[in-house]
């Protein structure tokens, strides 16, 4: 069962309750629409599948619709993602005209239902074309670019600049990212669910039976990543880190956990490098997850005496997010949002390699006092900045923003 809003105060207090009713009043009966590539998998699932019905309980009347497409089609996305994150990738013409051809198909189905809305938040490269396809639209239109596009591969970006330009405004998780655009560029940095299966405080019996399950000697130092099996992830080199680590902590135990969202058809490479990367080491336990294991996730990352994230390319890092709030201190690659959300030395530790990430790894296990009391600065910071609340109230502040954008003042009653 989903929580609605005002279970929420029990976490953030009734003020922030308040404020996002006071907020939607004006917006009460809106349509809104999000659109995305999945239901299931990565962090913009896991988003809308708390922010729309949040929306909904506000009296905002939110619909979320996902694109379907073909192998293909997400061959063409995820070399986009690549190209926009620094890589050099070559798409071929005929990729490129299966990927507006996708569009196209999936336009005819959704165009009836985007065109009638009073504003439309579309998610990131895979459905960017919807825009010039739905003709009649009457709403707002808002591309919301959830990755690091701060040096992006030119071309890529210039076909992929032609799609969004005419957007009515752009979402972008920090200032660094946004790129040169001839409409209204809004910061809004992603959020956790304190209340989700995933981040909920779970008993001993749970995390014994994840013990139990998996190997982990609970006795033993253990460090948890939890991501998708992807290159940008740098999960072969967290396995470096971890052995260079065991030189000091010789009892060292180290978990990679992670899925395959229905839009990376590279996860499956990656994860065969990273069973190569092992080479059956006994103390590193890989584990491929379905997209609903969110306890297991929970339990895992409690578990954790550290949690590590050493992306070399990052959006923002919700597992990070995830960690912290578990109290748990992070080391993560020095990138993206995680610069957001590791404050160096006090909530964790940000790294440039593997060889700093196992120096970080000796560092908090040979200083378990400073361990715990990063862990505390952790979750208050993330009570305090990346809450779900705080991310709604941040869409509704932009929703009231363009809509009432010509008003030189917005009265909240």
């Amino acid at each position: 069962m989903k929580p609605n809003l005002q279970q929420y105060a029990k976490v953030t207090g009734e003020t922030v309750i308040d404020h996002l009713l006071q907020l939607a009043e004006p917006l009460k009966g809106l349509k809104v629409v999000h659109v995305n590539s999945t239901r299931m998998g990565g962090g913009v699932a896991e988003i809308l599948n708390k922010l729309v019905p949040l929306m909904r309980d506000l009296g905002i009347d939110a619909h979320w619709e996902v694109i379907e497409g073909d192998d293909t089609f997400f061959q063409c996305t995820k070399s986009f993602h690549n190209g926009l994150q620094g890589n050099v990738v070559e798409i071929p013409k005929s990729t490129l005209k299966a990927y507006e051809a996708t569009n196209e198909k999936n336009a005819e189905k959704l165009c009836p239902i985007l065109q009638d809305a009073d504003i439309v938040f579309i998610h990131d490269p895979q459905p960017a074309p919807l825009l010039h396809l739905c003709s009649n639209r009457r709403g707002k239109w808002v591309w919301r670019c959830h990755i690091d596009v701060s040096r992006p591969y030119r071309p890529v970006w210039k076909y992929l600049r032609n799609f969004v330009t005419d957007y009515d405004a752009s979402i972008f998780s920090l200032a660094d990212f946004a790129q040169l655009m001839p409409h209204p560029q809004y910061l809004i940095a992603p959020s956790i669910d304190p209340l989700s299966d995933k981040n909920l405080e779970l008993g001993e019996e749970e995390l014994n039976a994840v013990y139990s399950r998996f190997g982990i000697d609970p006795e033993r130092p253990l460090v948890v990543q939890v991501s998708r099996f992807d290159r940008f992830k740098d999960p072969v080199g967290v396995i470096h880190a971890y052995r260079l680590a065991r030189k000091f902590v010789p009892d060292l135990q180290l978990v990679l956990a992670g899925g395959e969202a229905t839009d990376d058809p590279e996860a499956k490479i990656v994860l065969n490098d990273v069973y190569d990367a092992a080479n059956d080491d006994k103390d590193i336990t890989i584990l491929l997850l379905p997209s609903d294991a969110h306890r297991t996730i929970n339990a895992l990352q409690r578990a954790a005496d550290v949690v590590i994230q050493k992306s070399i390319k990052e959006g923002f890092g919700l597992t990070v997010t995830e960690a912290l709030w578990k109290g748990k201190p992070v080391i993560g690659g020095n990138v993206g949002g995680i610069q957001l959300q590791i404050v160096n030395h006090h909530t964790g530790f940000l790294v440039d390699t593997p060889e700093g990430a196992a120096l970080r790894i000796r560092y908090l296990f040979y200083n378990r006092e400073q361990l715990a009391i990063m862990g505390e600065k952790a979750h208050r910071f993330v009570l305090e900045n990346f809450l779900i609340t705080r991310h709604l109230r941040e869409y509704l502040t932009l929703m009231l923003d363009i809509l009432e954008g010509s008003r030189e003042r917005i009265d909240l009653k």
